[in-house]
């Protein structure tokens, strides 16, 4: 008869990691949209949420991080997706493929956190260079990951590639911010900002359709 089986210790510690980090962060948003990102100190948001202020800076060594939590999943989610693309599936499908996908399941990091996120950022010379600096990881982890899979002679060709495909993620990021501060809202903001990402990938389509990378084989030797 088999044992049904237990969350092993170190499970839960993870589990418990990420729930005390998203308290922190969910904390910390609402402090720094009531009162400014400037005006809040991270021992306030460490008081607001209970827990020791070197837990926040454990959690969050930038205090900008606060209000980017989900910064790795927006530097890291679109190269990932490229790199681990099935076979036959150009780069730009991919890249394509990806943005339907958040989109569809309301992933808030393409662009649409509210209203209040938006103006907070906005109102922050901090967050918003923060913010920039965000897509730009995103787009050199983009730039590595085609790098790596194209031949030497195109390493040029595949971080132009890059910053064209990261382009119109950063179009469709802030084109979903002005239409959250100009009032629009789910569906009718998704179905704007999808249309966008793909009149826009279309227009990339004819230039890109010739850089299909793949991954280089190994060597057993």
């Amino acid at each position: 008869m088999e044992t049904p089986s237990t969350p092993s210790a170190s499970g839960l510690r993870e589990r418990k990691k990420r729930q005390t980090r998203e308290e922190i962060a969910n904390v910390a948003t609402a402090l720094f949209a009531e009162r400014g990102f400037e005006s809040v100190t991270i021992a306030e948001v460490a008081a607001a949420a209970g827990v020791a202020k070197m837990t926040v800076t454990n959690h969050f060594p930038l205090k900008e991080d606060l209000v980017f939590d989900r910064a790795e999943h927006i530097v890291h989610g679109l190269p990932e997706a490229v790199a681990a693309r099935p076979a036959g599936e150009p780069v730009l499908a991919a890249a394509r493929r990806y943005l339907t996908e958040q989109l569809a399941a309301g992933d808030p990091t393409i662009g649409h956190r509210g209203p209040a996120f938006s103006r907070m950022v906005e109102a922050s010379p901090a967050l918003a260079a923060r913010e920039r600096q965000i897509h730009d990881q995103r787009e050199q982890a983009l730039a590595e990951v085609l790098v790596a899979q194209a031949a030497p002679a195109e390493e040029l060709t595949a971080r132009v590639v890059a910053a064209q495909i990261a382009g119109v993620y950063r179009v469709v990021y802030f084109t979903g911010r002005r239409l959250l501060l100009e009032g629009l809202q789910d569906p009718e903001m998704v179905e704007t900002i999808g249309a966008a990402a793909l009149r826009a990938f279309a227009l990339l389509e004819a230039d890109l359709s010739g850089f299909d990378p793949r991954p280089r084989l190994r060597s057993t030797a």
